[in-house]
């Protein structure tokens, strides 16, 4: 039997293990473009799908969570999904190849949008007020996960070696699949739970999507383009994957934070304009001056990025009265945001396909920033998505004493 402090300890430190998981199958991806272009023949546009896949599938799956969970416990969800992971990342190393890779890229898709629609629902359900801030952890190990594999990729890709680069992602996922069943054998379990809230009858639940799809859409864009950017300029794979590498700790940095003081802000409004304030300064300096002001644009990008993350699923959580209405929610934002931010990467190849370069796709990302901007003064504080549709009620005494995000 395990020990009190064990029994906290687990559940966190498996979150931490998942987020990792969710990433690594696209930010391995990057550092080694070129070298994967050379040896499938790949074009631009093609080798943006790599990216544009997985994130399109995972908006289209998040959309379609609610009719799995009826069959479905969150628990089995998230193991059934990490497997899912697990085998992608392998077959990238047993059968490289452009069609191989294209495979993967779906059912890694699927995967990562499954644990990211039941997870929030398990924080809000296990973590009780302290929910805000496990989203902020599981968050940054999402971010973590992504410096862990933009960095270290490249050098294990070393001498030709790309497909065991890409391929060596499936054992965290193992390990991932077995801190989640250790700990929800010892959690609570939790039983497939539905809402009769229709997120798609409310304006305000549209804005959360657009502004957590647009802001996704700066990730999407630096993760699948920032490494092949750089690569062009004359850099070699290592120098830019290790740039994507520091990006990616800017934003655990952003996101560590955010866990650490956010619920003590019930309006997330001032976090988020400082947020958006340093990604558009930092795809500034991408798009006016990459190579003198190269350090300002990936450190003010990552702590853009990193800290917009979090916000948008907390400002998403605050919207639903219970774990369920979160759910719902939830996977509406991030499903519809996904689908939104999906088209980026694949505008960013097309640009490098048919002009000189990546400017100006950071240009008009930065272009994209300025509407998130204009939308924050809609997300004023203490509402929430009422059952009945085209309704949106303030929160009343009782649903803000049980709000895990105040």
């Amino acid at each position: 039997m395990l020990r009190p402090e064990t029994r906290t300890i687990l559940p966190a430190l498996a979150i931490i293990l998942v987020g990792i998981n969710l990433r690594p199958a696209l930010a391995s991806v990057s550092p080694l473009l070129d070298t994967i272009q050379h040896h499938t023949g790949l074009g631009d546009s093609s080798a943006s799908l790599l990216t544009t896949l997985p994130v399109l599938l995972m908006g289209v799956c998040l959309l379609g969570t609610r009719k799995l969970f009826a069959r479905i416990t969150p628990d089995r969800a998230i193991l059934a999904s990490l497997a899912l992971i697990a085998a992608a990342c392998a077959a990238r190393f047993l059968w490289p190849g452009a069609g191989s890779l294209l495979l993967t890229a779906v059912i890694a898709g699927i995967g990562i949008a499954i644990v990211q629609a039941v997870i929030p629902i398990v924080i809000r359900a296990r973590s009780g007020d302290a929910a805000s801030r496990m989203m902020g952890l599981y968050s940054t190990a999402i971010m973590g996960g992504a410096a862990l594999a933009s960095a270290a990729t490249p050098l294990i890709a070393q001498d030709g070696h790309w497909a065991a680069g890409l391929g060596i992602w499936s054992i965290p996922a193992l390990l991932g699949m077995a801190a989640w069943f250790i700990a929800s054998r010892n959690s609570a379990p939790l039983t497939p739970a539905d809402s009769a809230l229709t997120v798609s009858a409310h304006p305000r639940a549209w804005l959360l999507m657009a502004f957590f799809g647009l802001g996704t859409a700066a990730y999407t864009l630096v993760l699948a383009w920032l490494p092949p950017y750089y690569t062009r300029m004359g850099w070699s794979e290592s120098a830019a994957g290790a740039m994507l590498g520091i990006v990616t700790l800017a934003e655990v940095g952003a996101g560590i934070l955010v866990s650490a003081v956010i619920g003590r802000f019930r309006d997330r409004r001032p976090a988020l304009l400082v947020a958006l304030m340093a990604l558009l300064l930092g795809l500034l300096c991408l798009t006016l001056a990459p190579r003198g002001f190269h350090w300002p644009a990936i450190i003010l990008s990552g702590l853009g990025i990193g800290a917009l993350f979090p916000l948008s699923l907390i400002l998403a959580m605050d919207h639903g009265r219970n774990a369920a209405e979160t759910g719902v929610i939830i996977s509406f934002v991030q499903g519809g945001g996904y689908i939104l931010a999906a088209f980026m990467p694949f505008a960013a190849g097309i640009i490098r396909e048919n002009m000189a370069g990546l400017a100006p796709a950071w240009g008009l990302m930065a272009g994209l920033t300025f509407i998130m901007v204009w939308m924050l003064h809609r997300f004023a504080p203490g509402q929430l998505l009422d059952a009945s549709p085209g309704r949106q009620t303030r929160h009343s005494q009782r649903d803000r004493a049980q709000s895990p995000c105040r």
